[in-house]
């Protein structure tokens, strides 16, 4: 059976190239694909080619703009079981996972599409006799959009989708670890018919391609998820032009487990939080800490409760942890569980790569809890993204908001407790962009803005309605009568 082969898209073409393997990380015998391998010369068609169609595209009524971007919703939802099964053979999650964020991805299409025909203004009394004043929005341009692997269909449509309803034209670049679910939008697109240059997409190397991305002309404004590392360094080229620039970074992210808690809930919420998605979520738990007064007892159930998860390839029913991306991610998952040796003793439960029969076809590793870490290590700051949870000892609700908030990031966090003064204290004084209350810290909706404070972000919210400020700006008018 042939290797199917997905192109590059410049100027509504698909346009061929050399080729890189996408493979499965639960069976890395299985080639999913085979992508073209973009160039720093394709990012330039594809911006040229998106700024050629700016002028026609924004000057669509929204209306219009929202109908295609239905068709585009349309389209994925008939393709919705092949969208999650391909999903789970090219990043490892969960076949039940892998649908849930299909459907969200069709679900904001579907939001954004219905915000062509909302995209207000502001209209405001003048203290002029006879002077009408308002003030329009108007799209910023040509937007570059570099998206993670590990929601590789769901991050792709939250930046595109607002990009393109608010009238701008785009130049979308994947991961290279799980191009293919954002290919499949794109694909959409041009079955739905949207006009050649409005969508561009080209896939490959981060480093080449987001430089001439990041320096290509026409490029107005760059949204980018993904490593601090890399956020920091874009900021810093993007900041040389000026551009617009929206970064989505890094997390530590605590859940606070209090004494007066739903204790069974608390426990599931901290281990669906923790390992669910094999930890590779930026909102994900990775640090526990628990109030004094039921410590051991609520280590000691979530040890049992995360005895009982069971680790394999996301296709097989019943599985609930998939592997890591790539070979890169096991490495990264292993050294930080050695660092955790190293600081905190052996770990209650875990700490090892799975091998064996299937396990050795692909990346996977055991769900791991380190008891008795203190603020100050390794494995209680630094992101790991992986199945490896920190579980933290604090004396009081106090102590643990002053740990919790004891941290560079600042992207989600969660509480596990009945006493309401208690959860608004946690949301007034919680320094972090999401709050999450008797709930997992990852999991959160597409009609309310998403994203952190301190270095897990920087730049306008995404998703909601606030999603439309970065992808917009506006036009004043006075006008006497």
């Amino acid at each position: 059976m042939s290797i199917p082969v997905f192109k590059n898209y410049i100027n509504g073409e698909w346009t061929d190239g050399p080729t890189f393997e996408n493979r499965n990380p639960a069976n890395t015998d299985e080639v999913v694909g085979l992508m073209v391998k973009g160039s720093a010369a394709d990012i330039d068609g594809a911006a040229n080619a998106a700024q050629a169609a700016i002028g026609p595209w924004s000057s669509m009524p929204g209306p219009a703009r929202g109908a295609l971007l239905n068709k585009v919703a349309d389209i994925l939802d008939r393709k919705f079981d092949q969208l999650g099964e391909e999903m789970t053979r090219e990043e490892g999650k969960t076949l039940p996972e892998a649908k849930g964020e299909v459907r969200r991805a069709i679900n904001i299409f579907r939001y954004f599409a219905g915000e062509g025909s909302r995209m207000g203004g502001h209209l405001v009394p003048s203290e002029r006799d006879r002077v009408h004043m308002f003030a329009i929005r108007k799209p910023v341009g040509v937007c570059g959009l570099v998206t993670p692997w590990n929601f590789p269909i769901a991050i792709p449509a939250w930046k595109m989708a607002p990009a393109l309803i608010a009238g701008n034209t785009i130049v979308v670049k994947p991961a290279s670890a799980s191009p293919l679910s954002a290919w499949r939008i794109v694909e959409a697109c041009h079955e739905a018919g949207i006009p050649k240059g409005v969508v561009n997409f080209v896939q490959g190397p981060g480093g080449s391609l987001g430089s001439a991305l990041v320096n290509a002309a026409p490029i107005k404004a760059v949204s980018f998820t993904g490593s601090c590392e890399v956020g920091h360094w874009l900021h810093g080229e993007a900041s040389k032009r000026r551009l617009r620039i929206q970064l989505e970074m890094g997390g530590k992210n605590p859940t606070i487990v209090l004494a007066d808690c739903d204790f069974n809930a608390a426990v599931e919420n901290v281990a669906n939080g923790a390992f669910f998605s094999t930890g590779q979520k930026c909102t994900a738990t990775s640090r526990a800490i628990v109030e004094d007064a039921i410590y051991d007892k609520f280590v000691a159930a979530l040890v049992e409760r995360t005895r009982k998860l069971k680790v394999g390839n996301g296709l097989t029913p019943g599985i609930d942890i998939g592997p890591a991306i790539d070979a890169g991610q096991l490495e990264t998952n292993l050294k930080y569980i050695e660092i955790g040796r190293q600081e905190a003793g052996e770990p209650l439960i875990g700490g090892n790569r799975l091998t064996g029969g299937d396990y050795d076809k692909g990346y996977f590793c055991e769900p791991t809890i380190f008891g008795g870490v203190t603020e100050n290590m390794r494995l209680a700051q630094e992101e790991i993204f992986g199945p490896v949870l920190a579980v933290m000892r604090a004396s009081s609700f106090d102590e643990c908001m002053r740990i919790a908030n004891n941290i560079p990031f600042g992207l989600s966090a969660s509480i596990q407790t009945t006493n309401v003064s208690r959860v608004f204290d946690y949301v007034y004084k919680m320094e972090a962009g999401l709050l999450t209350v008797n709930l997992p810290s990852a999991g959160v909706e597409y009609q309310l803005p998403f994203g952190g404070t301190k270095d897990s972000s920087f730049g306008p919210k995404e998703q909601g309605p606030a999603a439309l400020d970065f992808y917009s700006d506006y036009k004043t008018v006075y006008l006497k009568y």
